[in-house]
């Protein structure tokens, strides 16, 4: 009897650790429309303009929108820093939403990007240090949820990525192929219950109409989880990028 009755306890408490750990899996086709505009101001100053329209389920959900202007200089020919700002929207969106309500975000920002050559192939080393403040939602009197504070989250961005010509002209690529991963990883964030919080697989085309113009059509296979770790999301994603490079200081002679 004794026996029943710790097969029993020791069952209970499996099914509720199985519970507490249990995930949700959701699975969203996402498109996102991506734009990034670099401007050379100076022979190592320039100001960065990036910003996205990201949508789930084809077009048919919006998912987030951001905006993240940045100033960068160019410390040697291989490594760049970067300080900026982002403002994101994250919408209620899939089958299994992680929001409540629609969620703002503001990051403050540092960045290091490291590059180097082996022959054609390139190599980029990015990492960013996000200081997020992230909107929580509660329930008011009404029953209604609202942004009622903002939540202080550091994350950490590292982003490997290979860029290799494909054909060229006049000795310059003219069509390139990318492949790369970015991690995402919470720092000292008490309530999280994984160390990473998105992970992103990247692979696709450039081509590049002159030394200003730029597009790439990316696949990114997006894997996001909750801070619980109660929702993991797999989504694949297209993304369509436009890319501008000016260089608006001329070198004197």
């Amino acid at each position: 009897m004794k026996n029943i009755v710790r097969v029993r306890t020791l069952v209970l408490l499996l099914m509720v650790f199985c519970q507490s750990y249990s995930q949700e899996i959701s699975n969203n086709t996402n498109v996102w429309l991506h734009y990034s505009g670099k401007n050379k101001f100076s022979e190592k100053l320039s100001f960065t303009l990036e910003a996205t329209m990201r949508y789930a389920d084809g077009f048919s959900e919006k998912q987030q929108w951001f905006v993240r202007p940045s100033v960068d200089y160019q410390f040697s020919k291989s490594f760049t820093g970067s300080v900026g700002y982002t403002y994101y929207d994250t919408y209620v969106y899939g089958e299994i939403p992680m929001n409540k309500i629609t969620t703002p975000e503001h990051h403050g920002w540092l960045q290091g990007t490291f590059t180097h050559n082996a022959n054609d192939l390139k190599f980029t080393h990015r990492l960013r240090d996000e200081n997020r403040f992230v909107g929580i939602a509660e329930a008011n009197s009404q029953g209604e949820f609202e942004i009622s504070h903002y939540e202080y989250r550091n994350r950490l961005r590292y982003m490997f990525l290979l860029n290799q010509p494909l054909v060229k002209k006049d000795g310059k690529a003219k069509i390139f192929a990318v492949l790369g991963d970015e991690i995402f990883v919470n720092v000292g964030v008490m309530d999280a219950e994984t160390l990473v919080q998105q992970n992103r697989i990247i692979g696709g085309l450039g081509y590049n109409f002159d030394a200003n113009h730029q597009i790439q059509l990316n696949y990114i296979h997006q894997n996001i989880w909750n801070l619980k770790n109660t929702i993991v999301e797999h989504n694949p994603t297209v993304r369509i990028s436009y890319i501008t490079n000016f260089d608006w200081f001329k070198k004197k002679e």
